[in-house]
């Protein structure tokens, strides 16, 4: 390695040290050694410290043996008496750094508790959101499991013109990836320049400010280590594990913009350990060898318009992105945008007029591929603020396709509509809305290029099955409540053929094994009663997806002999699980918590657990941030069911599944339920109502519990005893 960089990245490392250990003396003497430290709303400790030594740091006074580790890990600063040409001292250093800057930040929480948001998106006063919280973090893991984010870029410093600020932004959001945004160049601040230049910033469009100094490109990293303990199965502790695991699953690397200084070097040697390599604008030395990274470590020198595609190029990234012919930005990157009210043009749907989207199955000879019209005015032909009714009829036709792939098609409009920039769409069916941004009109978008973005990815994403596609859009009046006229009676059907599917009608479950790359032990079981627990699979999903990928994550499965029908217990699905896990998980209860539970990844919408003293059963979904009657919040119980792990007590669900009639079936079902949040009993509430009366107990809804009647076991069993709960009456859960 350069001893010039070797060298910076060490005496970086020295400073970085000395400045967070008087930091750390400081708020020792303030607030004591038993004080609380912590990243908000976190499990992980602090996460790289965790990750990597495996040691959870509390308290103030647990990061005294940490500072020990760094100064055992610091190499002696090089001289012209010590030179050390290699690479293993800079990235002991680098790891220091790390370790170093995790605890000063840690101590910024305590010292200065506003400096960071603490939210998704900047506020009007701050645009530093500082560590992701866990709500965060595995809503946006989900995306790092199904590929739809195959990596990210941690920005050091700015480029000095927002343009270009803004358009190397962009490009790196039409790669899908997230962008964490740390420290400033010359005075200038990357999401500053962004937000000057009417560029959204936050985590639904991937570009996160983390923090204004070097110091929060820590939290980048420790995404990383997150992402390692949470889906890959990877234990506290196994750093050689954790820095495996993120070389070759978590596709990141560091542009650094500017002048590079000391600490910069240290931090840039810190994420060589994890594989990520360091691309630079500026004219720095190069460490081109091959090595640790997959191809080089650190290249220099790189325009502008080339640096992008240079960092994908030296991380080894592969991006398979097909250009949709349409005037606006097009991807993933743009599905979490809002069109606000300052910066819109039109509406359609929502309430304001007449919409609906549908798709249906044709012959063969009745559609036209690649047929896109459009019947009834176009943006170009009204004014601002003038809505208009929508109707989005696509007609399919394909050799393998079936009507049950219709729904699963249809609800992939919601996304790649959303791709869109400056397009929103909400809501699906007859209930659809979608707002169109003044950004989108001066770039000239018209009604037919939601067309040719649906005729486009639904080819890419669904060959197999589909082999034409046509579009048809209207926006008259008559026209539309023709199409929604057809379509409610297709939704009827469609909804009248699932909903008379149950497990006992159908001999062939599904697998899905989408995120067995992060938790290598987890198989989940979907049947036509119980959707996936990431709630985004259902039966009908795993039969589609298995029609377009027979080699892909759902597999069909053969129930075999009934073992146990209240336990839902097969034959068929327990060698199945017991092959897919490689032996780690022997058998399965699909109906029960207590009794073989299902395993979990991570990606769940919700946990159940067990409440011993209410003799029942809670549930909790991820967006609730209080304590819950376990005496745990949502992250500490994501630990408990996560990870592939089985653990009799605890485990994933959908909130679709709450009310269905397998629901715990071994426990004895929905009479078995005591708490769950307000907002997922308010989501829930009318199906819930109605499988409350299905059993003859419509009263029990109202005995259900929230948190508005206790956040603790004691207080809630006070409720069911006033309430009359039948859990109370049942026969122990618990043995």
């Amino acid at each position: 390695m350069s001893k010039i960089i070797c060298s910076a990245a060490i005496r970086g490392a020295k400073k970085i040290i000395d400045m967070a250990e008087e930091t750390y003396e400081e708020a020792l003497k303030k607030y004591g050694a038993e004080q609380e430290v912590s990243f908000p709303n976190t499990a992980y400790f602090l996460p790289v410290i965790y990750s990597i030594l495996g040691a959870k740091v509390e308290k103030l006074g647990d990061m005294k043996d940490i500072f020990r580790e760094c100064r055992t890990l610091l190499p002696p600063v090089v001289t012209e008496d010590i030179w050390l040409p290699y690479l293993a001292p800079a990235l002991d250093a680098g790891m220091a750094t790390f370790f170093a800057e995790e605890m000063f930040e840690a101590i910024r929480y305590l010292n200065e508790p506003n400096f960071y948001t603490k939210t998704e998106d900047p506020t009007a006063e701050n645009f530093w959101l500082g560590a992701a919280d866990d709500v965060v973090f595995r809503k946006r893991g989900v995306e790092f499991v199904d590929g739809t984010a195959p990596g990210f870029a941690a920005i050091l410093g700015a480029p000095a013109s927002q343009e270009t600020a803004s358009k190397i932004a962009l490009e790196l959001q039409e790669k899908n990836l997230y962008i964490f945004m740390h420290d400033q160049t010359d005075g200038i601040y990357m999401p500053q320049e962004l937000v000057n230049n009417n560029v959204q910033v936050g985590w639904n469009t991937r570009l996160v400010p983390f923090g204004p100094s070097y110091t929060s490109a820590v939290f980048a990293i420790g995404f990383a280590c997150r992402v390692a303990l949470a889906f890959g199965g990877i234990k506290p502790g196994d750093y050689r594990g954790n820095l495996l695991y993120n070389k070759d699953r978590t596709f990141a690397f560091v542009i650094a913009f500017g002048p590079v200084s000391d600490e910069w070097y240290a931090n840039a040697a810190g994420a060589i350990n994890w594989g990520f390599p360091t691309i630079s604008d500026y004219d720095i030395p190069e460490v081109l060898p091959t090595g640790i990274c997959t191809y080089e470590h650190v290249v220099a020198n790189v325009p502008h318009d080339e640096i992008v595609q240079k960092a994908i190029e030296v991380r080894g990234l592969k991006i398979n992105v097909t250009k949709i012919d349409i005037p606006m930005s097009f991807g993933p990157a743009f599905e979490g945008e809002r069109v606000r009210k300052d910066d819109l043009f039109m509406e359609c749907g929502g309430g304001r007029t007449p919409a609906v989207e549908v798709l249906i199955s044709k012959e063969m000879d009745e559609v036209e591929d690649g047929k896109v019209i459009l019947e009834g005015p176009d943006i170009s032909d009204i004014e601002q603020g003038q809505n208009l009714p929508l109707a989005i009829l696509v007609e399919v036709a394909g050799r393998e396709m079936q009507s049950d792939f219709e729904p699963i098609l249809e609800r992939q409009f919601h996304h790649l509509t959303n791709y869109i920039q400056g397009i929103m769409h909400m809501g699906q069916r007859n209930i659809m809305w979608v707002r169109i941004g003044k950004a989108a009109v001066e770039k000239g978008f018209s009604f037919k290029h939601i067309g040719v973005v649906l005729h486009g990815k639904l080819h890419q994403d669904f060959g197999a099955i589909l082999d034409k596609i046509q579009v048809k859009i209207f926006t008259e009046k008559d026209k539309v409540e023709e199409v929604q006229q057809m379509a409610r009676k297709v939704y009827e059907a469609r909804d009248l053929r699932l909903g008379a599917m149950t497990d006992e009608t159908e001999d062939i479950f599904y697998s899905c094994t989408l995120c067995q790359s992060f938790a290598p032990s987890h198989v989940c079981i979907i049947t036509p009663e119980r959707i996936g627990m990431c709630g985004a699979y259902n039966w009908l999903d795993g039969k589609a997806s298995y029609q377009i990928n027979p080699t892909g994550p759902n597999q069909p499965v053969e129930k075999g002999e009934c073992l146990d029908p209240v336990k839902g217990s097969f034959a068929g699905i327990n060698d199945f699980v017991n092959q897919a896990s490689r032996g780690a998980v022997t058998k399965v209860s699909c109906y029960s918590l207590m009794i073989d539970p299902m395993t979990a990844c991570g990606c769940f919408e919700a946990i159940a657990a067990m409440l011993p003293q209410c003799n029942g059963i809670m549930v909790v979904n991820r967006d609730y941030m209080g304590m819950t009657p376990s005496g745990m919040k949502f992250t500490t119980l994501a630990g408990m069911a996560g990870g592939g792990m089985q653990t009799p007590g605890f485990m994933g669900v959908s909130k679709h599944y709450m009310t269905s009639k397998k629901l715990f079936m071994a426990e004895g079902g929905v009479k078995r339920l005591v708490w769950i949040p307000k907002m997922l009993k308010d989501e829930i509430g009318e199906k819930l109502k109605e499988r409350c009366a299905e059993i003859g107990m419509p009263e029990l809804f109202d005995m259900i519990a929230t948190e508005e009647q206790g956040t603790t076991e004691e207080e809630i069993l006070e409720f069911l005893k006033e309430k009359g709960h039948p859990a109370l009456e049942m026969e122990e859960a618990i043995g």
